[in-house]
């Protein structure tokens, strides 16, 4: 396995860590990734986590812009200045910072979900709203297909 796949969730330790899955674990060990880059997600309540190939794809991105314009100043922002790194200790668990917690409203308990290439971390009842959104749309845009099809309008 070498994607980050399905999701899980853990419980915050007394000490305030939280381990990352083992199959989650199991794929960080086979990129050889020894440190994670954890940067807010500009769009919903969660840390985006992976490693520097993470950031090297934002950091692409920003080298493809103009750095004159307000546009590669705002990314940089947003991938330098709003992103972190995380220590993952000898057992695979993650220190739960007042970083991830700010974001993502993390209290007790840490979502880990997986994205392919990166992993997020979510507060539980956001990540099941968020989920029971994110089907919803996808069930939407299937009828409007299914319907487009069947009336011959495509685009």
């Amino acid at each position: 396995m070498d994607r980050f796949l399905s999701n899980a969730v853990n419980r915050i330790d007394a000490k305030g860590r939280v381990s990352v899955p083992a199959h989650f674990r199991a794929v960080l060990a086979k990129r050889g990734y020894s440190e994670l880059y954890a940067l807010r997600a500009l769009d919903m309540p969660a840390l985006d986590v992976g490693g520097l190939d993470l950031l090297d794809r934002y950091e692409e991105r920003i080298a493809n812009e103009d750095p004159f314009l307000q546009a590669a100043d705002d990314m940089s922002f947003f991938c330098h200045g709003d992103g972190a790194f995380l220590k993952l200790d000898g057992d695979g668990r993650i220190t739960v910072t007042d970083f991830l917690r700010e974001h993502t409203g993390i209290e007790t308990d840490v979502a880990f979900v997986g994205r392919g290439q990166f992993f997020q971390m979510w507060e539980p009842k956001r990540f099941q709203d968020y989920r029971t959104e994110a089907r919803a749309r996808l069930s939407r845009l299937r009828q409007e297909g299914t319907t487009a099809r069947m009336t011959g309008e495509t685009e």
